[in-house]
């Protein structure tokens, strides 16, 4: 089984996204499944699956699952990718796919675009013809973006990040901003949008993002702000396999790559952790058995 390596982790870890004590840690694997309980109809012994979400406890070689959160994966899909992409790759589907009604041609900005999600995300974004302005912290991530899809990056340690993204829309500042950063990142994603632009925090790797001033929205030209969670847009069964169907046939057909760039033995979860909260890594993080 192959454990993907992902920030949820460490908001788990920390208490930041409390759990239930004992518990174990982890949200995301890829694997075949070994014995089946006798109510599973859906699975059988040796079917290739991949899973995201609760009950945490993805960092082991072999656990109980319930079937309900297991997806089928395809045989053109080898674990690592899965592990490595479950969890980032239904994120970048439900924030194209169902938060905003993008169209081709439309220009968003994306923080951390040589993440895990954003390197999957610039691609997506690329099949559908929407011009991503990545948000990036070194010239080495802004090259890993700019080769998965990324239309344009700004490096934000020097750069101003306000002033490049109004530059590249001749002012106007773009539509969507898509923030997994959290406190460092959030008036300057506010002070990027377009007027009635929406910002989408969905994520915090900087700290929990500031209380909203609302009159401070409606300020900088009727903003709107949100906070979703992937785990209410895949609640419903129907719309997990739509949206994993999806993202595995593009990653399936070549049309998607995944790029892994951090393997670690089980063992060294720790310095994994260590690692990924530095922000030294690219693209995404496995653990081996």
């Amino acid at each position: 089984m192959t454990v993907g390596l992902n920030f949820a982790d460490i908001y788990f870890r920390t208490g930041l996204y409390p759990a239930p004590l004992p518990s174990g840690i982890g949200v995301e694997a890829a694997g075949v499944v070994e014995a089946v309980g006798a109510d599973v109809q859906d699975f059988a012994p040796g079917d290739r699956v991949t899973y995201t979400g609760s009950p945490l406890g993805a960092y082991s070689t072999e656990r109980v699952m319930p079937a309900e959160h297991l997806i089928a994966l395809p045989d053109d899909v080898d674990f690592d990718a899965a592990a490595a992409s479950t969890m980032r790759g239904l994120t970048a589907a439900y924030l194209l796919k169902r938060i905003y009604p993008l169209r081709s041609g439309d220009t968003v900005l994306l923080h951390a675009a040589a993440g895990g999600v954003g390197l999957l995300f610039c691609q997506w974004a690329h099949l559908l013809g929407i011009k991503v302005i990545g948000s990036v912290s070194s010239d080495e991530k802004a090259a890993a973006a700019i080769a998965h899809g990324c239309d344009e990056v700004v490096v934000h340690t020097r750069e101003n990040l306000v002033d490049r993204v109004r530059e590249l829309t001749d002012g106007r500042g773009v539509p969507v901003v898509y923030d997994s950063v959290g406190a460092a990142t959030f008036h300057q994603s506010l002070d990027c949008l377009a007027r009635r632009g929406l910002l989408v925090c969905f994520g915090t790797a900087s700290g929990p993002i500031p209380p909203i001033d609302a009159m401070q929205l409606a300020a900088k030209g009727s903003l709107f702000v949100t906070r979703p969670a992937l785990a209410d847009y895949i609640a419903d069964p129907a719309d997990r396999a739509e949206l994993a169907g999806e993202f595995f046939g593009h990653v399936a057909s070549g049309r998607i790559a995944v790029p892994i760039n951090q393997r670690y033995p089980l063992s060294e979860a720790a310095h994994a952790h260590r690692e990924l909260e530095s922000g030294s890594s690219i693209g995404s993080s496995v653990l081996l058995p």
